[in-house]
């Protein structure tokens, strides 16, 4: 049984820092693409960024570029993301997911159930 658990999220004030963790069991995790999205209440869900499977691409949404930061380390099965700079609007839950390289939901096979982040003004 595949399992993605996020952990990491919490409240922060604007221009502060986090990072997310997102460890994975059940699959063979340096196959897989990993990413992160984010849903805000009354929104889609939408993509932050991606990784490659040997870590050596990551790809960002424009809203985050220069702000957020992807790596993995295969020998824990874990995908990171760090936070800076963080703004109001950055506030939601964040996702991980397990699959290919793309921003698109059907683009992955297999999701966490989400961490929430706050960001106060």
């Amino acid at each position: 049984q595949v399992q993605l658990v996020e952990s990491g999220g919490g409240l922060v004030q604007a221009g502060g820092s986090l990072s997310l963790s997102c460890t994975a069991s059940g699959l063979t995790f340096s196959s897989y693409g990993m990413a992160w999205f984010r849903q805000a209440p009354g929104n889609e869900r939408e993509f932050v960024g991606a990784i490659t499977w040997t870590g050596d691409r990551t790809y960002y949404a424009d809203s985050v570029k220069g702000r957020f930061t992807i790596s993995r380390d295969n020998a824990k099965n874990t995908v990171y993301l760090q936070m800076n700079s963080l703004k109001p609007e950055d506030t939601a839950d964040y996702y991980c997911a397990a699959g290919g390289i793309g921003p698109l939901d059907l683009d992955y096979d297999y999701w966490g159930q989400g961490t929430q982040v706050i960001v106060s003004s």
